[in-house]
């Protein structure tokens, strides 16, 4: 039986290191990648059946990674592993467009279940947070969607970057857009958002789960 492609996306390679050495029996490794940007072209180059992605990592996290993985139209069957137990961000992770969410604290036979299951065309949800995920999609209907749903998927990635704490030119390098049109979204973001400073910028996208503490 052919073993299944799988990309993996880390910022810390020695989890990279520790996931090939899992994997390996089971799977086929095509690609690492350390930041979301890199993840998302190595997905485009490699096309992998599965791709493991963490969602906090530099330049473009995992849930956004994912959003511009379908949007492209790659087949992969895309599944988090991360150490955040927060339901939000497994149920964000699912509108995204992943198929799987696992934390790292699992035992290691739970990725290669998790893996078995998406590639079957199934949902794989951790048991860890598998009831809160299902009582946030419940209520989803019913509650307003918060101002950082809002943003757009230009506005995320700025707002990453500027948590990061790049310089609008360097973010413009980036991006490909010049300083004066990350300056335009910088502001449009503090606007919607009602925040003032660069400072409330990083505090919120820490609180969100955009960049890591």
């Amino acid at each position: 039986m052919k073993r299944p492609r799988v990309l993996l996306g880390d910022d810390h390679t020695i989890v990279l290191e520790g996931l090939r050495r899992i994997l390996d029996p089971y799977c086929e490794i095509v690609g690492t990648a350390e930041d979301g940007r890199a993840l998302v072209a190595a997905a485009r180059e490699l096309k992998p059946d599965v791709i493991v992605a963490d969602i906090s990592m530099p330049l473009l996290n995992g849930i956004e990674a994912a959003r511009q993985i379908q949007k492209a139209g790659n087949s992969a069957k895309i599944l988090i592993l991360t150490m955040h137990p927060d339901a939000t961000y497994a149920t964000e992770a699912f509108r995204a467009g992943a198929s799987g969410y696992v934390l790292k604290s699992s035992a290691a036979s739970e990725l290669v279940t998790a893996i078995q299951e998406v590639l079957k065309g199934r949902v794989y949800v951790t048991p860890l947070v598998a009831k809160d995920v299902l009582h946030t999609l419940l209520l989803a209907p019913t509650q307003p969607d918060t101002k950082g749903h809002d943003l757009t998927a230009r506005q995320r990635e700025v707002l990453q970057l500027v948590a990061e704490g790049k310089a609008a030119k360097e973010i413009a390098g980036i991006l490909n857009v010049s300083p004066r049109t990350v300056e335009f979204h910088k502001y449009r973001i503090m606007e919607q958002l009602g925040l003032h400073t660069t400072a409330e910028l990083t505090q919120y996208a820490i609180r969100h789960g955009i960049v890591s503490a």
